[in-house]
């Protein structure tokens, strides 16, 4: 009976050293995802913008070709051609380098393409030339703000939030 009960032994043993060599090495932990898409960073930076009717914004008016481009680059955009989006506003940014609106758009191009870097440097130029009230701006900071998330840089987050509900300052009331 000892006999048998060292074979049953020794083959639950190598019976279970057969599975162990079967089994497969842990994975390596998945990337960390972004906290959310490209796309809905960009959703919540056109939002801020919407109905705000803090300030006027007057835009000066610009080269035709210019808004042709930008036209272009929506359309682009909207099909999901980001690229070629990115080098028409970059080509209306050759005719018109100031446009603090232009910039915005760059930036939020620069998002859909995940270059975080040049989107934030992109907003704060234009943050930098634009009015400092109202739509832009608010965009402006939103980007700051979604950047900031992805990164999980709270002090950031929080003087980007700061610095967008600024932007909004309620009109005079008219009776």
């Amino acid at each position: 009976m000892n006999r048998n009960v060292t074979w049953t032994a020794l083959g639950a043993a190598g019976f279970a050293l057969f599975l162990a060599g079967c089994s497969h090495p842990p994975l390596p932990p998945a990337p960390k995802a972004p906290r959310i898409s490209p796309a809905a960073m960009v959703e919540a930076i056109r939002a801020a913008r919407v109905d705000d009717k803090s300030v006027v914004e007057v835009t000066p008016l610009r080269n035709p070709g210019v808004d042709g481009l930008l036209d272009g680059a929506h359309a682009d955009e909207n099909v999901g051609k980001y690229q070629q989006a990115l080098n028409k506003v970059d080509e209306a940014l050759k005719l018109s380098p100031d446009a603090p609106d232009i910039l915005q758009f760059r930036a939020e191009i620069e998002i859909l393409l995940e270059n975080y870097a040049a989107a934030d440097a992109d907003a704060r130029r234009s943050y930098a030339l634009g009015s400092k009230l109202g739509g832009l701006c608010a965009s402006n900071w939103q980007t700051v703000l979604e950047i900031a998330q992805s990164k999980n840089d709270q002090a950031v987050v929080q003087s980007a939030r700061a610095a967008r509900d600024a932007c909004h300052k309620a009109g005079p009331v008219r009776m």
